[in-house]
């Protein structure tokens, strides 16, 4: 069962975050080189903080994603300024 698209859902607000259900930007050069491509885009529905809530304009899948990038370092190594 495909979802309609979500009223929220504004071409303008977009991000490129890879869809867990139809996988689409598998075999795009520009997606793997993590540029903005013009075809595999999804729809930002709202965000919280670092969390954002996406919609794949393609097959209608929603989810949620944690962008924050959690660097681990090996036990005392300073920080890098």
């Amino acid at each position: 069962m495909r979802l309609p698209i979500d009223p929220q859902a504004d071409i303008a607000r977009r991000a490129w975050l890879p869809c867990p259900a139809c996988d689409d930007a598998r075999d795009c050069a520009a997606c793997a080189d993590r540029r903005n491509c013009v075809q595999h885009w999804r729809y930002l529905i709202s965000n919280q903080g670092a969390v954002v809530h996406l919609q794949c304009p393609g097959c209608t899948h929603m989810w949620s994603v944690d962008t924050r990038r959690r660097a681990t370092r090996p036990a005392g190594d300073p920080p890098s300024c």
